[in-house]
């Protein structure tokens, strides 16, 4: 997971021990390890908990209330993500200790898509605890803020973050491959590209109309199949396309290339608690258009990038827009570059750094209280 490894590596640098607990889990096609094991990554200790079954992503670990008994107390947890064995078991395991833990549900919060009924009544009962014991619940946005807030949370428990933006990279270095080429387009060929899950909520329809309503355009979707139904829509239109939407594997470290050699990309989705595959773009150098449904949105500054209403007009006509008019283009490309020097992972860390203290005072106050009334 991108934002645990950043701010992983980065408290590592500044000195902080840090263990990790997390499943055996890669991907959707691997079975995952049934067996424990320990590694140093990063300069963190990750302890990869037995998995023998999992459900999708949910990991189930038997062996993890041993795992964490093993463990040191440490001063402050983190907690990523929702509704699964690991946060669930973790958290309460925090609870029991007295460990003053913050909660990030990665977007997770909100029931939606899947099984949203039974979702809603397990957070009322089995999950309940996971977000009412955090010292602190972090959003990577405004927008998940408001989302965690609808649901239940008290406003004044709930502090914004945001995520880090990589570094600008560096115009001057080469391409590895050349796109166009491999996709059996011309040379001139302009590309529209997005990035991430080929999901539902995710604007990937809105990037179909793209490729019909600009017949010039070549759309490029690098990522998987969630196995919503949507991957049928994508087939169809390569078919009604002549082939100029195309369909590219996901990969495991952000496709700089892929976003330095695209003339524009657009992240379309109705719903993001943040949107990091649009932060990868700006940071190269990529026009962006963004929805206004991303929390990313926020963190760009006028003229840094197109955020536009969810909408399929609404993304046509900004795609339009930036491969019409090169000032345009060019003034969004230096802009991202902007947002990126100024959202930096360090940035973010510090303001983490600064959570993990106010988590720990709040559990001291909390303790406090509790012997003077005693």
């Amino acid at each position: 997971m991108v934002v645990a490894r950043e701010l992983v590596s980065r408290l590592v640098a500044r000195r902080h021990t840090v263990e990790v607990v997390t499943t055996t889990l890669v991907d959707l096609h691997e079975r995952p390890a049934a067996r424990s094991a320990v590694a140093a990554v990063d300069g963190a200790r990750v302890h990869y908990v037995g998995t023998p079954l999992h459900y999708r992503w949910m990991g189930i670990t038997p062996t993890l209330p041993f795992r964490l008994a093993r463990l040191g107390r440490p001063d402050v947890a983190h907690v990523f993500g929702f509704r699964d064995p690991v946060t669930t078991l973790t958290a309460a395991w925090c609870r029991r200790r007295g460990i003053p833990y913050v909660f990030e549900p990665l977007g997770m919060f909100q029931p939606r898509l899947r099984k949203v009924r039974l979702k809603a009544a397990l957070d009322a009962s089995v999950y309940r605890g996971v977000a009412g014991g955090a010292a602190l619940v972090v959003t990577a946005s405004e927008h998940e803020r408001d989302g965690v807030v609808a649901c239940g949370i008290r406003p004044e428990r709930v502090r914004v973050r945001g995520n880090g933006f990589p570094d600008p990279v560096d115009a001057s270095l080469p391409f590895h491959g050349d796109l166009r080429s491999d996709l059996g387009a011309e040379p001139d060929a302009r590309i529209v590209l997005y990035v991430g899950r080929i999901a539902a909520g995710k604007g990937v329809e809105h990037l179909l109309a793209v490729a019909r309503e600009l017949p010039d355009v070549h759309v490029v979707l690098a990522g998987p199949d969630d196995r919503h139904g949507v991957i049928q829509l994508v087939r169809a239109a390569q078919a009604a396309t002549a082939g100029r939407v195309h369909l590219l594997p996901p990969s495991k470290a952000p496709p700089t290339d892929l976003y330095r050699q695209a003339d524009v990309f657009v992240l379309a989705s109705e719903g993001e608690s943040f949107g990091l595959v649009a932060a990868e773009a700006a940071a190269a150098g990529t026009p962006v258009v963004v929805s206004d449904r991303c929390g990313i949105a926020s963190f760009f500054a006028e003229g840094e990038a197109l955020v536009v209403p969810e909408s399929e007009a609404a993304v046509v006509a900004a795609v339009r827009s930036v491969l019409a008019d090169d000032g345009l283009a060019a003034r969004l490309s230096t802009g991202g570059l902007a947002a990126a020097r100024r959202t930096s992972w360090d940035r973010v860390t510090d303001l983490q750094e600064q959570l993990y203290l106010e988590a720990i005072a709040s559990r001291t106050a909390s303790t406090n209280d509790s012997t003077l009334g005693s």
